[in-house]
């Protein structure tokens, strides 16, 4: 199974918003425009301020070429030689390590701009560098994350459903950013329908697979054990399950979460809906941490990120690695690609 590997010519650069200033997103950012001949980076432009990604640049001794364009249509020409850049001022100055509040406006609206360019088509995509939750709810955002800001975004109700990938494990939590007692009162037929619906649609629509087959974890210990470890199994997944199946779906489950991420189990299926955070996350970041990327579903707009967060113990060292989203990038372009195909319509999933 390959998740990236379709060398897909981009017609239309991808926007990438800044992140946490105060983080690695623009070290990972000058990192992947330099490794764009290497690594067969699509083109890109950084929604960023200009002047702090020059200081980086300097203090890292790193050879980037900045380029201010005025729009994103200036992006590509500019790509072979010099890294583009919407440059966006911020309110202060970044202490690499040290978030602050006052750039949080200037956070949001990256994304903001992110979305709106890609939805009025002046870009192919949302890339979206590691944001810093605790500094944004500081400064009044009420949001548990990007996921549900996209979602927001998109209107019209749209469900956004995060997606985490590796070239051998695609995994979807069944809820995202919530405390773990919340996640298991989550649990529902309603929304494992709905989950695994919109992962079909997107399996089938976005990574060119026919007839996708999705395996659904248990909730409990060796899927409850015929209900002695749990009951949810048996009365909520399973049923669930079954009237996925009527619907022509190719799905299984529940089944026991510790024998599912081995090498072999991989191999029978194509997506693996998980109850929970964790049960999702650990494993594809345990396979391959370095390469894996968060892509969201169910949106009309495609996003992708980096696998990680703002990694403030190492910001402004250089050392941070660049992989995740150079995976993000090009996973983007390939979506975006195969989306100008399919058209975008966008499957809600609801029973």
């Amino acid at each position: 199974m390959s998740t990236f590997g379709d060398n897909i010519v981009q017609p239309l650069p991808l926007a990438l918003t800044m992140g946490e200033p105060a983080g690695i997103g623009g070290e990972v950012a000058l990192k992947a425009w330099l490794a764009r001949e290497q690594s067969n980076v699509p083109p890109f432009f950084l929604i960023d301020d200009i002047d702090r990604l020059t200081a980086l640049a300097a203090k890292l001794d790193w050879p980037v070429k900045l380029s201010t364009i005025p729009t994103p249509e200036e992006a590509i020409a500019h790509f072979g030689t010099a890294l583009p850049v919407l440059s966006r001022p911020l309110s202060s100055r970044p202490i690499p390590g040290t978030p602050d509040p006052a750039n949080a406006p200037a956070v949001i609206s990256a994304i903001d701009e992110a979305v709106k360019l890609v939805t009025m088509g002046a870009a192919a995509a949302v890339v979206t560098n590691p944001i810093h939750k605790l500094t944004l709810t500081q400064a009044g955002f009420p949001h548990n994350g990007h996921t549900e800001y996209l979602a927001e975004l998109a209107g019209g109700g749209a469900r956004a459903v995060m997606m985490l990938a590796c070239d051998s494990l695609r995994v979807v939590p069944l809820s995202v950013h919530v405390g773990l007692r919340d996640s298991i009162a989550a649990v529902t037929e309603e929304a494992i329908i709905e989950i695994v619906t919109i992962t079909a649609a997107a399996l089938t629509r976005d990574f060119g697979i026919t007839n996708p087959h999705i395996v659904v974890a248990g909730l409990n210990p060796h899927a409850g054990e015929g209900g002695t470890m749990g009951c949810e199994d048996l009365e909520i997944v399973t049923p669930a399950v079954e009237k996925l199946k009527k619907t022509g779906l190719s799905v299984r489950g529940p089944a026991p979460s510790d024998t599912l991420f081995h090498e072999r189990a991989r191999d029978g299926y194509d997506a693996a809906v998980c109850m929970y955070h964790d049960q999702a996350l650990i494993p594809v970041k345990t396979i391959d941490f370095y390469s894996s990327v968060n892509i969201t579903l169910g949106l009309p707009f495609v996003r992708t990120s980096p696998d990680h967060g703002t990694a403030f113990e190492i910001a402004g060292t250089g050392i941070a690695d660049e992989r995740s989203l150079v995976a993000a990038l090009k996973s983007a372009a390939s979506i975006a690609r195969r989306r100008q195909a399919h058209g975008p319509a966008v499957v809600s999933g609801r029973a």
